[in-house]
C-alpha cells in the first residue's frame, strides 16, 4: 500500500534523538509539494511506466523506405493493399507487418568462385550454374544473369501466394527449365556459332513463362547469356575445326591471289595483243586508204587524158626534140610507135650522157 511521507518523517524525527536529547524541540520539516501526493499518483506511474515499457518492447510503428513495400497481416491473413514507404502504426501481438523489396533484384547462374553469396539484402543472388544434356547428351554448363522486380501492386497477392521465398519458386525454376529446353535442341559443337539465337530463345521463353503466371507478380526486365561451358573434348573437336577452317581460308585464300595473277596476266596479254591488232589494222587501213587514193587519182588522170590531149604533148615533145637536134646533129632518134610514148635520143658524142625527155 502507498507510504504516507509525513508519518515517515514524523517517526525519523521522534526516533531520531538519543536518551539526553528527548528534550530537544524537533523541528517541522515539510515535504516538498509534489511529494505529499506522490503515494497517491504512485499508482498512476506504475501503469505508465509499464505502458511505455510494453510499447518500446512491442515497437508498434514501422518505418517503410524507398524501394520497399510493406504487407500488413491481421491475426494471419494478407491485407490487399500494400503499404507505401513512409511511417505507419500497426497493433502488437494482433498484427504484423513484413517488408518485401521492390527494387530491381540479380540472380546469377555462375560458376566457381563467383558462387560466393552476397551480403544480405543487396538484391543479388548467386545460384549454381545450369547444367545441360546437348542434343547428343553431352554435358554442357551454361551462365545467366536474370534481372527483375517484384511488381508493387500485387505484392500481397504474390506473397500470400508464394511466401517469402517467392523468387526461388517463381524465378529460379522457369529459368532453369527454358534454359535446359533451348539448349537441349543443338548440338554442343554449334552452341558457340549459334550463341546469339540461343540467348533471343532463352529470354523469350523465360518472358513468357513469367508473364503468364497468375496475376503477374513478377517484372522481367533483362536475361544476359554471359557463358557457355563446353566439355574438354567438344573444345579440343572446335579447336581443331577451327584450325582446318584457317587452313582452307588460307589454301582458298591463295587460290584466289593465284587466280587473280592469272587473270591479271591474262588480261595485260590481251591488250598487248589487241593493241598489235589495232595497230596492224591502222596500218593496213592506212596503206588501203593511200592505194585507194593512188587509184582514185589514176583514175581521174585517165579520165582527163583526151586525144586532143596527147596531140598537144606529143607536139610538144617533138618541138623539144626539134630543138636538142638543132644543138647536136649526130644524135640518134628512136621513135616508139603511137607516138604517145615519149622519144628517146641518144647523144652520139657524149654516150655516157643520157637525157630522158618526158612529158
Amino acid at each position: 500500500m502507498p507510504v504516507d511521507l509525513n508519518d515517515y518523517f514524523n517517526k525519523k524525527n521522534g526516533n531520531s534523538g538519543g536518551g539526553g536529547n528527548s528534550n530537544r524541540p524537533t523541528p517541522n520539516i515539510e515535504p516538498p509539494d509534489f511529494l505529499k501526493n506522490l503515494g497517491k499518483k504512485a499508482g498512476f506511474l506504475y501503469v505508465l511506466i509499464a505502458v511505455i515499457v510494453v510499447l518500446v518492447i512491442s515497437k508498434p510503428f514501422i518505418v517503410i523506405n524507398s524501394g520497399e513495400m510493406g504487407i500488413k497481416a491481421t491475426a494471419g491473413k494478407f491485407d490487399p493493399t500494400p503499404m507505401n514507404p513512409g511511417f505507419h502504426f500497426f497493433i502488437p501481438f494482433l498484427q504484423n507487418i513484413f517488408i518485401v523489396d521492390t527494387k530491381v533484384r540479380v540472380m546469377n547462374y555462375t560458376t566457381g568462385a563467383d558462387q560466393e553469396r552476397t551480403k544480405r539484402g543487396s538484391g543479388i543472388k548467386n545460384k549454381n550454374a545450369i547444367s545441360v544434356l546437348d542434343a547428343r547428351g553431352l554435358p554442357v554448363s551454361i551462365d545467366l544473369t536474370v534481372q527483375y522486380k517484384l511488381a508493387p501492386e500485387t505484392a500481397p497477392q504474390t506473397i500470400a501466394t508464394w511466401g517469402l521465398a517467392w523468387e526461388d519458386k517463381i524465378i529460379n525454376p522457369v529459368v532453369r527449365d527454358v534454359t535446359r529446353n533451348v539448349v537441349g535442341q543443338y548440338p554442343a559443337e554449334e552452341l558457340p556459332v549459334k550463341r546469339n539465337e540461343i540467348a533471343v530463345k532463352i529470354e523469350q521463353g523465360i518472358r513468357t513463362n513469367i508473364d503468364a503466371q497468375p496475376g503477374q507478380p513478377v517484372k522481367l526486365l533483362t536475361v544476359q547469356l554471359r557463358n557457355i561451358i563446353l566439355p574438354q573434348k567438344i573444345k579440343d573437336q572446335i579447336e581443331r575445326v577451327q584450325i582446318a577452317k584457317q587452313e582452307a581460308e588460307r589454301t582458298k585464300y591463295e587460290v584466289e591471289r593465284a587466280n587473280q595473277e592469272a587473270k591479271k596476266a591474262a588480261a595485260l596479254a590481251t591488250g598487248q595483243a589487241n593493241a598489235r591488232k589495232i595497230k596492224a589494222q591502222g596500218q593496213a587501213n592506212a596503206i588501203k586508204i593511200e592505194a585507194d587514193a593512188n587509184a582514185y587519182a589514176n583514175i581521174e588522170i585517165a579520165k582527163s587524158i583526151t586525144p586532143n590531149l596527147l596531140k598537144l604533148r606529143q607536139i610538144e615533145v617533138q618541138g623539144k626534140f626539134n630543138d636538142a637536134l638543132q644543138v647536136n646533129k649526130d644524135a640518134k632518134i628512136f621513135l616508139t610507135p603511137g607516138g604517145a610514148v615519149p622519144n628517146i635520143w641518144v647523144d652520139t658524142k657524149d654516150r655516157e650522157k643520157t637525157t630522158s625527155v618526158t612529158k
